[in-house]
Formats: C-alpha cells, structure tokens, sequence
C-alpha cells in the first residue's frame, strides 16, 4: 500500500510535496491535521490569557473590578466581530492569506496590550485581539471539509481538542507568568509566540481554493438565506451559545471569587483550576467520535445535566478546593458534549457553506459567551457568588429548553 490509514487521517506518500492542494473528501494528511490542532491551540489561547490576571491588571491599572471584568468582555466580543466578518472570506478568498494576515495583526495587538498604560488601550488593543483570534475558527471547517466522510467527526474533535488544550493551558501559563514576572509579560511571549505560528503556518498549510464566487456584500447576505434555510443551524447554534454563557459566567469571576475569603488565592493557583480542564480536552475527541451513534440530542441532555451539576458544586462547595474543582470538571465536560456534537453536525448541512456555517454557529456561540460574562460581571456586584451561579442555572436551563423542544 501506498498510505495507510493513521487516526482518521491518511499519511502522505514520501514523494508528494508538503504543500500538495486538498481535495474535498479525499483524506487529510497526517501533518496537516496535527498543525491545524496545535496552532489552533496557541492562537486560542490568547483569547483566555487575561482571565486568572485580572485582578493584577485591575490592580496595576489602578481600576474597579467592573471594568477589568470588562476586558474579558470586550475580548470575546472582539472573537464575535472577527467570526461573523472574518471567518466568511475563508469561502472567497485563500484561507492561508487570511490566517497570516491576522497573525501580524495579532502581534501588532499583543504587543500594544503589553506596553498599555491605561484601560482604554487595553479596552482597544482587547479587542483586536479577539477579532483576529478566530483563526482556529477557519481550521475547523477544513478538518471537516477535506477529511474522508467516515472520519470527519473525529477529526474536528482532533482540531477542538487541540483548540480546548490551548483554553486550558492558556489560563495555566498565563497564571504561572503573571505571578512569576508580570501580566504584561504574558503577552510579550504571546507576541513571540504569533511569529513562530505564523511561520509555521507558511511553511505547512497548503493553498486552498475558494468555493464562493462574487461579492463580499453577496458572501454577507448568503449568511442570512443559510439562517432561512436550515432551521437545524439555528437550533445548534442557540442552545450552545447559551450554554457556553453559563460556561463563561464561572470563568469570567473565578479570578474575583478564587480571590476573595476563604482562598484569597494568587493569579498561579487560579490558573492552575485549568488544567482542571484537560477533562474537556479528552471528552472532545470522545464526542466526536460517537456523535452519529448517541445522537446531537442526547448529547445536549447529557451536557445540560453535567453543567446544571456543575452549578450545583460551585455553589454549595464553592467555599472549598473540592467544590471548586469538580464543579470546574463538570462544567468543562459538559460543554464539550454540547459544542462538538453540535458544531460537528453543522457541516453536513451544506458542506459548500462550510466557513459560513461555521460563522453562524460561533458568532452566537461567542455572542452567548459574551453575554454570560457580562450578566455574570454585572450579577457578581449584585450578589456575589449566588448572583453568577443564578445566571449560570438560568442560561443552562434557556439551552435545555431548546433541546426539550426541538425535533433532533
């Protein structure tokens, strides 16, 4: 044989060039593949690096916790901005273009975050860094698109594994780094870190053609004929952008909560709650793999469930590490099943679409986790703990809802 199959992936023949054109269900090369995961976790990570350095941030810049909560905020707003206007041209232009455009835009942002001197440049330089941070949201749909059918879903949970590993280690190092030198270190190494991907990048990724021919303002407007169109696409996209609120709502005031009686924990212990994580890494590929036999529906039941438990630990155990922290396990696994049965499935529906698609789906799936943090900042000044863990109960059970009354 020529190639033979290696974890839903074919390996290239030793004579075909590493840059060689994908061909839409054809098979994704070995090396492709595993780029695509870990770039997508380094550059994801940049996204998350501020949440376990907030309180140094708000300290530093001499702010109230309202407004350093607003840099998350602003952030994945910013990540909402880039999928719904960026992830499109994917379909129009030439994807490897894209990505390295938005690196150096990256490196531009992070570095102007590291040198700010107010809370308005890091409002700004923010939110740059979270429009230009949806690359991983650009590998997705050519994991989907050019893998064989049969391996297509696992091979996404490849991509997000790599992109969950990447959220988890990000709150790690980005704790580890602000207590040990400083928060502003953390995004002059992020910086360096968007030049070595970047090279990676051209070196590795192929050219891929575009499958949408016209207009940006017609690349736009097809976005709302797929919303007509596929009433499927709507329900994914809902109900997970509403559990990924409920997600974001614990990570956004984990920092405030962790720092405050009885912890009064530093920036490094936060961050260390993330490799709590890496259950989540490890559901993904789980999910994808039995996506088709378990059923999109059971999985958001089984997801709900896991982070209406989660809620239920943080809160009555939210005064110790083991309520923390299983509490952190639970929420992580659960959103997992909910957003890779879901973003796995959208594919099929117009696989032409596909960055399309998956800008519908991320766009409120960010929008979602954009209005979890921010109902969550606004609730902890109101009620503390109890007012973040009533606005994370009541966006799982709106996700719940959906699926209770949906026909798949």
């Amino acid at each position: 044989m020529n190639a033979r199959p290696d974890c839903g992936v074919e390996l290239l023949k030793k004579k075909k060039p590493m840059n060689a054109e994908l061909k839409e269900n054809a098979g994704l090369p070995a090396h492709i593949l595993w780029t695509l995961a870990i770039v997508a976790g380094i550059s994801v990570a940049n996204l998350y690096y501020n949440q376990p350095l907030l309180n140094l941030m708000r300290a530093d810049l001499g702010v109230s916790d309202f407004q350093a909560n607003l840099i998350a905020m602003i952030t994945q707003i910013g990540y909402a901005l880039g999928l719904l206007f960026i992830v499109p041209l994917g379909d129009l232009y030439r994807r490897k273009k894209i990505i390295l455009i938005n690196f150096l835009l990256l490196v531009f942002a992070l570095l102007t975050m590291a040198m700010a001197e107010n809370i308005y440049t890091v409002w700004a330089a923010s939110l740059v860094t979270g429009v230009c941070s949806m690359i991983p949201q650009i590998f997705v749909p050519i994991a989907s698109q050019y893998s064989r059918p049969e391996h297509k879903g696992r091979n996404v949970g490849v991509v997000i594994s790599g992109l969950l590993t990447g959220i988890l280690a990000s709150r790690v190092v980005s704790g580890w780094v602000g207590e040990l030198l400083g928060w502003r270190e953390m995004y002059f190494i992020a910086a360096g870190l968007m030049c070595i991907c970047a090279f990676v990048v051209l070196k590795v990724l192929p050219d891929i053609r575009p499958t949408f021919e016209g207009r940006y303002s017609t690349l736009m407007k097809s976005l709302f004929h797929l919303l007509r169109d596929y009433p499927a696409l709507r329900i994914y996209s809902i109900r997970s952008g509403l559990a990924f609120g409920a997600f974001l709502a614990m990570w956004s005031c984990l920092a405030f909560k962790m720092g405050n009686a009885p912890f009064y924990a530093d920036s490094d212990v936060i961050g260390g709650l993330g490799l709590c994580g890496i259950a989540g890494a490890l559901t993904a590929s789980f999910v994808g793999k039995y996506v088709k036999r378990v059923g999109i529906r059971n999985f958001n039941f089984i997801g709900c469930s896991l982070i209406l438990s989660a809620w239920a630990s943080l809160y009555w155990g939210g005064n110790s590490y083991a309520g923390i922290i299983a509490g952190v396990l639970l929420i992580d696994i659960g959103m997992q099943c909910i957003q890779l049965s879901n973003q796995a499935s959208i594919f099929e529906l117009c696989p032409s679409a596909s960055n399309r698609v998956n800008t519908i789906f991320m766009t409120t799936y960010f929008v979602g986790g954009s209005m979890g943090t921010f109902l969550a900042g606004s609730f902890w000044h109101v009620g503390g703990w109890a007012g973040v863990t009533a606005v994370g109960i009541l966006l799982t059970l709106c996700s719940l809802v959906i699926t209770l009354y949906s026909q798949k």
